[in-house]
């Protein structure tokens, strides 16, 4: 026997509460787009000490060397923050998916629903702290140099013009 089909108000109340989720999924649209701007900023920087690793000998070199070190861990932390993210939206689709399919079908979805929905939140936590973890790498290896901090053009001149 077929069910019977919800009427427009079940439905209404399904959207309802499928809102929140799906506010959720803007925010988790919004920090994707922080982590792959992110990440396009790091290989950008890559690509270029790459050929400052090529080209560079010394000390130079071993600094360039350790940038890209630097450089290739954060790809890999900021490439777990965005794979948590995803997981995270796919188990919110899946909530809206059991919020509707349980109203249509008169299904009693409610456990499965709060699993998933927790499971969501877990992975987004997941994606944050490894965020966080990529934030503080980038912000340890992001100093100037002291022979930049202190250099003095006039002392350089004076020292070539004798």
């Amino acid at each position: 026997m077929i069910p019977a089909l919800p009427q427009v108000s079940q439905v209404a109340q399904t959207i309802q509460l499928a809102l929140a989720p799906v506010f959720l999924l803007a925010g988790i649209g919004a920090f994707l787009n922080v982590c792959v701007s992110r990440l396009a900023r790091i290989i950008d920087r890559a690509r270029a000490v790459e050929d400052l690793v090529l080209t560079t000998r010394g000390k130079e070199h071993d600094r360039m060397v350790a940038e890209i070190r630097v450089l290739d861990r954060r790809m890999s932390v900021v490439n777990a923050s965005i794979f948590l993210s995803v997981a995270s939206a796919c188990a919110v689709c899946l909530v809206v998916i059991l919020l509707f399919a349980g109203n249509l079908f008169g299904a009693h979805l409610g456990t499965p629903v709060a699993i998933l929905f927790s499971l969501a939140m877990l992975l987004q936590a997941g994606a944050f702290a490894t965020f966080i973890q990529e934030i503080r790498l980038a912000s340890r290896t992001i100093h100037i140099r002291n022979e930049v901090l202190y250099h003095k053009a006039e002392a350089e001149e004076e020292e070539a013009a004798a």
